[in-house]
Order: structure tokens, then sequence, then C-alpha cells
């Protein structure tokens, strides 16, 4: 990389993605210097400073671009905060000291996030993370904070509890029970159906929510169909097509798993929106093959695939052809308050995943590495 720091490629990176969704750049990339800290300015000819499940590559952020419906694209940024040096707990640590450095500027409410706090702490964090953070820039808007809690962080088996436990104090415990009925597979809490994500918005007002996320290990179209059943109004037909479009088929996906998120919102029993999250770069041949599923189901909702072009060449000049996990994920969103269709973008700072020399079945991923899939 001729002695680019991270720090360099990341911003190059998100400068022109702003460009892309009509934003201004300032706020964005001082939040990403402020995020990366000293491991900002290591070279691009070494390591990672932390192996970082963000990014299949370890770096340390991830790019999605959010198609919505009625508005302009909006860019998110997900990041993991890292300690000087790094580690499980010095990075918690500084994703701390990052929320209080935003706080103000942002003008963030963390009313949320204190009544749960004390359940997601600890001196020996598990899992593949502790905390991260999802920074959200729509043009014309004051940025926001999305903040992800570990419900593993004290080991895949307590997570159940400690998911209920946050809902119950946020006045949510009713729609936990939902979740499980529709969500969870018999028997498979804590096996094969994962809680691996919690998830807060740092904003107080209407639209704030709260998301805990499913991750569905060799699980089928059906199944996430049978999950987003927890939610008045979803149309298991139109998720089942999304899901086989983005896939290949309908599983069973026993590479990168689905992942599926409830949204809840105080006041409402049960949850009020759904989402989930295909990991294409599994289950295709090369980035062209992705690039193609994509700019179909942009299209089959009604959106401009021209500026997920632009997306891409925002972040990348090589042939799509010469590699494979550029497109990571896409996402359908289904009830409030955004609904619409989320494309994420690795930065491959670190590393390029050769493309695959024939095309994958939903039923088989050629990579060897079963991820808990990205936000």
């Amino acid at each position: 990389m001729g002695g680019e720091s991270l720090l360099e490629h990341l911003n190059g990176q998100l400068t022109r993605l702003c460009e892309v969704v009509g934003t201004d750049s300032g706020i964005p990339s001082e939040m990403l210097a402020n995020l990366l800290g000293s491991a900002g300015s290591r070279s691009l000819d070494g390591p990672p400073a932390w192996p970082s499940n963000v990014a299949d590559d370890h770096t340390p952020v991830e790019f999605s671009i959010a198609f919505n419906e009625g508005e302009p694209p909006t860019l998110r940024v997900l990041g993991e905060a890292l300690g000087s040096p790094p580690g499980a707990l010095a990075n918690l640590s500084a994703a701390y000291d990052f929320i209080d450095a935003q706080a103000h500027r942002l003008q963030l409410s963390t009313a949320r996030l204190d009544p749960v706090r004390d359940l997601f702490a600890t001196d020996d964090p598990q899992g593949e993370f502790a905390l991260w953070f999802s920074q959200v820039f729509r043009s014309g808007r004051r940025p926001e904070l999305k903040v992800y809690l570990n419900p593993e962080l004290h080991g895949i088996q307590r997570a159940p509890e400690l998911v209920a436990e946050a809902l119950r104090r946020l006045g949510l415990g009713e729609s936990y029970q939902t979740l499980l009925d529709h969500g969870v597979r018999p028997g498979k809490l804590g096996r094969k159906d994962r809680l691996t994500f919690f998830a807060l918005d740092l904003h107080d007002t209407p639209q704030a929510r709260v998301k805990v996320y499913l991750t569905h290990h060799d699980a089928g179209v059906r199944d996430v169909v049978r999950a987003a059943s927890a939610v008045d109004g979803i149309d298991g037909a139109e998720l089942a097509e999304f899901c086989e479009a983005a896939g290949g088929g309908r599983g069973p996906f026993s590479g990168r798993p689905l992942v599926g998120s409830y949204t809840f919102t105080e006041g409402v029993k049960k949850p009020v929106g759904y989402s989930v999250y295909v990991p294409i770069r599994s289950y295709v041949r090369d980035d062209e093959e992705a690039r193609a599923r994509v700019l179909g189901l942009l299209a089959r909702y009604g959106f401009d695939g021209a500026q997920f072009d632009r997306a891409i060449s925002a972040v990348t000049r090589r042939s799509l052809r010469d590699g494979v996990g550029l497109i990571a994920h896409v996402s359908l969103r289904l009830g409030p308050p955004r609904p619409g269709v989320t494309v994420y973008l690795s930065s491959e700072a670190y590393r390029v995943q050769p493309p695959r020399r024939r095309q994958v079945p939903a039923s088989r991923d050629l990579s060897g590495r079963s991820a808990a899939g990205r936000l």
C-alpha cells in the first residue's frame, strides 16, 4: 500500500461515499479519526492492530448504503473503537470514551443505554466483540449514533437471560417472548439460533429504536419467514423472494448464516419491524455476480442502481471479477421507521479475498469461515 495509513485509506473511501449521498465529509472524517485512535496512523504495510470481526480482513470499519423509501440514501459506518494498545477490555473502555467524546457534538441521549450498561460490563469480555458503533449520516441532518452490545459477552449460554433482563429494564419485556416463539427453532436457542447483537439508538426521538439480532446457523428461507411472522404485516412471500434472490437459493445456508433483527419501540408489546441480512459474499463466485444480484433487488424495490455503482467506485478501483467480499451483505428492512434495502461494503484495507472458481450454492460456503454476520 506504499506506506498509506489505515486512517488515510478509510478516510479517502469515506470522503468519496459522502459525495455519493450528498453530505459534508467534515464531521464523518473527524469521527472516524476519533474512533480509530492511534491505530489509524499504522501503515497498511503491516498487519492489523487488532483482529476485528467487523470485516473479514480485520479492518475495524465497514461501510453501508441504506436505500430508503421517499428519501435520499443514507451512509452508515460500522466501526470498532480500538484501545491503545488494543485488547478486549481496552477496546470496551475506548468505546465508552468515544461515546463521551461525541455526546455533546451529536446531542446524544444515553437514556436507553444507562439502564442496561452494567449488564454488558465485565472484566473478561467473551465473544467476537464488546461494543461496536454505527455512525449514520444523512444529507441535511445531524449525524446519529447507534451502539451494538454483545449479548454473548458473558458466554453464549447466558445471552438469553441477559437479553431478557435488558428488555425488561427498558419496558419491553413482554416483547421478548414473542421473539422467542417465532424466531427460535425448537431446541436451537444458544446453539443454531444465537442472540448476537443488542442495539440501541443514542438519540431521544420517536424513531429511536431498540433492536435484537438473531443469527440463524444452517437455516433456510422458511426459517426466516417463520421468524419474521412475529411482526404484524410482514409479507412472507416477499421476504422469501428477497432471500432467494440474494443468496442464490432457499438454503439451508450452511456457510455464513442468515441474520434477522427485530425492532422494538416503547409502548408496543411486540416487535414493530423486521430486517433480514443475507451474507451475499458467501454465495457468489465474485463481486461481479454479487453486484448483479444487488442491482436486481434495487430495481425490484424502485431504487437507483447508479447510486450503488457510484458507492462501489468510491471504495475500490479493482475489477469486481478479481475478488469476492467487497459486497458483504444485503438486507431488507420491513416496517418502521425506514423500510428499504441496505448494501454493506467492505473496505478491503488489508486483503482482497480471491474469487471462487465456481458458483457457490446456498448450502455451501468455500471460505471455511462462519462469522456472526455484519449489521
